[in-house]
């Protein structure tokens, strides 16, 4: 492939793989393949998302979930920075981000979405391979690639995953899972979960990552999904958003003084909301108000 091509490659993988973040949907049977005329596969980079991907939508296949207990979780090792997919910053959707120079130390909490037949066999952000059946993800800022264990904090399964793909790109969501991911650790058939991301850093000696504090025990309420709507160091601007907030009947809102760096910064929350499809209900109706995107907290 000549390099102009490869460029081109790149922006358009960036735009356009593992990049759903939504629900995926059933459907008869996996038609996410696309092949040429020969029979061999194809997958046109330089083509565009209506054109390049085989079906419009994503889905899963029919019958049972495939038995991910005989899956090998990828085995984490030192790899070079890939050659694509770390262009940073980059836009997408309007929204722009950064790369993190190294993911040693990274840990966040937030909503996993996964995804499936649409993408499987075409080329992920760093033009590897997307295979539904491996242990694989997708993450916004995260260098690829990337090994992270993603804790279920709902149920405490738990997956090591090569993370080697761009996106979620769809509102509230910190990581696009592969769907045997997904299937291992219960975020699958629901679509959606609340999860630990916690990075691997292969340079060290291996050993056990402890489980989260605070994952959901049976019968017991779990970690709860809050929207951040700003952070101030001015205490009357906190209370006039969180006010503007109250005053459209979002509850409940609350403003939490927290110390970072040194400085006293007043944060202004809505929630504890009982679930996924209410936090984006919610995020849209922030938005409406012409306040900036709500960032979500699993705490």
């Amino acid at each position: 492939m000549k390099p102009a091509r490869l460029l081109t490659a790149l922006t358009l993988l960036l735009l356009l793989a593992g990049c759903s973040g939504s629900k995926p949907r059933p459907s008869p049977g996996s038609r996410g393949s696309a092949s040429s005329a020969s029979g061999r596969w194809s997958d046109d980079t330089s083509r565009s998302q209506h054109s390049r991907y085989h079906d419009a939508d994503d889905s899963v296949p029919s019958g049972p979930p495939p038995d991910v207990s005989k899956v090998p979780e990828p085995v984490p090792k030192v790899e070079p920075r890939s050659l694509y997919g770390n262009k940073s910053p980059y836009s997408v959707l309007g929204q722009t981000y950064t790369v993190l120079p190294s993911a040693r130390g990274y840990v966040e909490r937030g909503i996993a979405s996964f995804y499936g037949s649409k993408f499987h066999k075409y080329k992920t952000s760093n033009l590897e391979d997307y295979d539904m059946y491996q242990f694989s993800a997708a993450h916004k800022t995260l260098p690829l690639p990337t090994f992270a264990r993603v804790t279920n904090l709902q149920n405490g399964k738990s997956v090591v995953v090569r993370i080697n793909d761009r996106g979620p790109f769809m509102q509230n969501r910190l990581i696009d899972l592969s769907f045997a991911a997904a299937v291992k650790i219960g975020i699958w058939p629901q679509g959606t979960g609340l999860v630990e991301v916690r990075a691997i850093d292969p340079s060290q000696p291996v050993q056990e990552l402890p489980p989260p504090q605070d994952v959901k025990a049976v019968g017991q309420p779990g970690p709860g999904i809050y929207l951040q709507v700003g952070a101030f160091s001015d205490v009357a601007n906190a209370e006039r958003v969180a006010q503007r907030l109250r005053e459209a009947n979002f509850a409940p809102v609350q403003v939490v003084d927290v110390q970072i760096g040194g400085r006293s910064v007043r944060r202004v929350r809505v929630g504890p909301l009982p679930d996924v499809e209410r936090a984006d209900d919610v995020t849209a109706r922030i938005e409406d108000m012409g306040l900036p995107r709500p960032q979500v907290a699993v705490d």
